[in-house]
């Protein structure tokens, strides 16, 4: 008769358990481009997203995540949807204060911004302080030398059979000078920079990487624990849905000028647009209408007021503003 394996002590469940985290990429636009609300309520440690476990009174995943933002940051969430479950093994262990495995839920929360409740240590901040080489609205951003140059050496010290399988993973992430720079690989390229270790969170997580800690890119801002990672994902997320759903109005004012629109677009893609040719694609869409008001605070001519056609999501499924192509200068990076 076969024996029943004998019970395990407590230290050993400890180690197994699991803690389901849920954290919210709480994204508004501001005039100077797309913010992110973050928390960091010990200075000497990098920020976080709002975020806390989920507890045996939520009712839902959702329910859970609504109370703990709520509670942080006094947002009592909109529109929400769910971003992907990310649980690798190390990713949370300079994150860890007890034994076991973490299970991070992300989500995705579209918000008009306002000021978080002081008292919650919570504040705004332009997501490009974690990713500022995905900011190409004035050209290619200067870290990004930094950046090709630190890729350019992994590639050039891979062994003869590894070499090209870098180059492509490079090329596709980061486009070649006559290649198109896809803006919706975000997560792609800090997953690059992960595994090569020119992200100092790597090396924080104790991950096997190529480059050492001192060559890690401190020019970006680093999260605690996975958040960097959920925040990537939430960017490409969202670049690649405003292609083809409304959401860019979730983020918008029940009225904005066209101008306004266009600079919100163009603060989430991280690209320019041409003006002319974004007006026809948005009129043509059917995705605003006029509301026969004016606005003065454009700093010349008094621009439309116009609103957001919500009939236009009974009419197709697919109604995104849509973006051209972006093609990566050739020329060395435009300092800010």
């Amino acid at each position: 008769m076969t024996r029943p394996d004998p019970p395990r002590g407590r230290s050993s469940a400890a180690k197994d358990a699991v803690t389901v985290e849920l954290g919210a990429v709480i994204v508004a636009v501001a005039p100077d481009g797309p913010r992110v609300l973050v928390r960091q309520p010990d200075p000497s440690r990098p920020a976080a997203l709002p975020s806390g476990p989920l507890e045996a009174h939520h009712r839902t995943l959702e329910a859970g995540l609504r109370t703990w933002v709520e509670e942080q940051t006094g947002h009592d969430l909109g529109y929400v949807e769910q971003l992907y479950s990310f649980g690798d093994a190390n990713r949370h262990a300079s994150a860890r204060a007890q034994p076991g495995r973490i299970l991070s839920i992300g989500y995705l929360a579209l918000v008009h911004e306002s000021k978080p409740r002081p008292m919650d240590a919570s504040e705004w901040r332009s997501w490009y302080r974690f990713f500022p080489w995905e900011d190409w609205r004035d050209g290619p951003p200067e870290i990004l030398t930094t950046v090709c140059d630190g890729i350019a050496g992994w590639i050039a010290e891979a062994p003869r059979d590894e070499r090209k399988s870098r180059e492509e993973r490079a090329r596709v992430a980061f486009a070649s000078p006559d290649a198109h720079w896809n803006e919706e690989l975000c997560l792609e390229r800090y997953e690059l920079l992960y595994e090569i270790g020119l992200v100092p969170e790597a090396h924080r997580d104790g991950a096997s990487c190529w480059a050492p800690r001192e060559a890690a890119i401190m020019e970006a801002e680093s999260l605690q624990g996975d958040h960097r990672r959920i925040l990537a994902t939430a960017i490409s997320r969202l670049r690649g849905k405003i292609k083809y759903r409304p959401v860019v109005f979730e983020l918008m004012p029940p009225r904005f000028t066209f101008l306004d629109l266009q600079r919100a677009v163009e603060a989430l893609s991280g690209v320019e647009l041409h003006k002319a040719n974004f007006r026809r694609l948005v009129e043509h869409q059917g995705l605003v209408e006029d509301t026969g008001a004016m606005s003065s605070k454009t700093g010349g001519r008094p621009a439309r007021l116009l609103r957001f056609r919500r009939e236009v999501l009974l009419e197709r499924p697919a109604s995104g503003v849509g973006l051209p192509p972006v093609r990566r200068a050739a020329t060395p990076p435009r300092r800010r």
